[in-house]
């Protein structure tokens, strides 16, 4: 498949140029912080082949940075379409000028497929955090890990009926550990750097799946010190911090016939003030980018989308470090 030609300017773009807002000023730092070539190599696998035979197709790094936009401004696929036709701003940080056509929407869902079908979501998070590492904003005094219930795209299934849902046979029911609130659909898993705010893992599984089992996947191995709640204390969990020279963050929790010393309940409630900024994160995710329920269909798809999300979270928020 032929690769389009896109982003040759003309006189209208340079007028057009002129008249830039606030909005456009932080979607072009942005786009200057990031190496936009490294992000191209981890795209090349589906990136379309030049043959001169056939419709041309997008450039990946067209349809990435389109689908930044999405997650930014809490998009469809049919308005980031509409969005790409009519404003400068998005145009310009996807690199096309004022007469270039703009992908249609399935476009969008197609390059979103191969992005899952392909496994590169994970070495493009990973292409990102070594850019933040560059930009040596990461602080790495400690780890916070967490989880928080999303609502799957799916109608919760009803008392009388099956516990799983037919049109998304991934999503569960769950419960936070600490609340005990329950929820059908998905956990999302983080690990944030203390310091810094960003993010350096994220996970998504069914909402059945107990937070520790994922807790060593969200620990980076370089930082400091790892900070959670009680949700996370468990024997294998300190040992495992303990023989990586990890200082140990967890709370303890009580149990029956088993309370907290007076010593373990002061130590709760020290390290309560400083693992909760990562609830920052989770308030973020669900009131700025609109994801208290996912979007899709699948764990495959959903997790793609939390992947993206927390890239344009990083981005911005690595504006606002590098702008103070």
């Amino acid at each position: 498949m032929a690769r389009k030609r896109v982003g040759q300017l003309g006189l209208l773009d340079g007028e057009m140029a002129r008249r830039r807002g606030r909005g456009c000023d932080q979607l072009m730092r942005i786009s200057e912080l990031i190496d936009w070539d490294g992000v191209a190599r981890v795209l090349a696998p589906v990136e379309p082949k030049a043959t001169g035979k056939g419709k041309a197709g997008w450039p990946s790094l067209v349809l990435f940075r389109a689908l930044l936009l999405q997650r930014w401004y809490d998009l469809s696929d049919e308005a980031l379409e509409a969005s790409l036709s009519d404003r400068l701003s998005f145009m310009r940080f996807c690199g096309l000028s004022v007469s270039d056509d703009v992908p249609d929407h399935s476009t969008f869902w197609r390059f979103r497929e191969r992005l899952g079908e392909a496994g590169l979501i994970e070495p493009l998070f990973a292409e990102m955090q070594r850019q933040l590492e560059a930009h040596n904003v990461m602080v790495k005094r400690g780890t916070l890990i967490d989880a928080t219930l999303m609502q799957a795209a799916a109608r919760r299934p009803r008392m009388n009926e099956a516990k799983v849902a037919r049109t998304d046979p991934d999503a569960r029911f769950g419960t936070n550990n600490e609340r005990r609130r329950y929820a059908f659909g998905y956990k999302a898993h983080i690990g944030m750097d203390a310091g810094s705010g960003l993010v350096r893992r994220c996970v998504l599984t069914p909402a059945n799946v107990q937070e520790v089992s994922v807790a060593e996947a969200l620990i980076a191995g370089d930082e400091a010190e790892v900070l959670a709640d009680r949700g996370y204390d468990a024997r294998w969990l300190h040992q495992h911090l303990e023989q990586r020279g990890i200082a140990d963050g967890i709370m303890r929790r009580g149990v029956r016939n088993a309370p907290l010393s007076p010593a373990e309940a002061a130590r709760n409630h020290a390290i309560a003030p400083r693992r909760r900024p990562v609830e920052k994160v989770f308030g973020t995710l669900k009131r700025i980018y609109r994801l208290r329920r996912l979007p899709y269909f699948n764990q495959a798809r959903n997790a793609v989308c939390l992947a993206l999300a927390f890239i344009g979270y990083n981005l911005r928020r690595l504006d606002r470090i590098t702008a103070s």
